[in-house]
């Protein structure tokens, strides 16, 4: 069974998504996938990523999850979103 969450960090830009997408696929189990900005007026201030969509496949466990939160956290902490 697969299990998908969407997690924003508000105002973070592209190229931090890339990279917590890219540490988030290095755990056994996870896919990640950007999600591009929805708001069709252009603005500086807002990021072209609207969020990341993780999903829990088959394989993952519960050492996979608590990966996850500690990545995530880490940037939470980093970027203070």
């Amino acid at each position: 069974m697969e299990t998908k969450e969407k997690i924003e960090f508000a105002g973070l830009p592209l190229a931090v998504y890339r990279e917590i997408a890219a540490h988030l696929r290095q755990v056994t189990g996870i896919e990640v996938d950007l999600i591009p900005q929805s708001d069709q007026h252009f603005d500086y201030s807002q990021s072209q990523i609207s969020g990341l969509c993780i999903s829990w496949t088959a394989n993952s466990n519960s050492e996979s999850r608590q990966r996850v939160k500690e990545i995530l956290a880490y940037y939470q902490n980093r970027y203070g979103v």
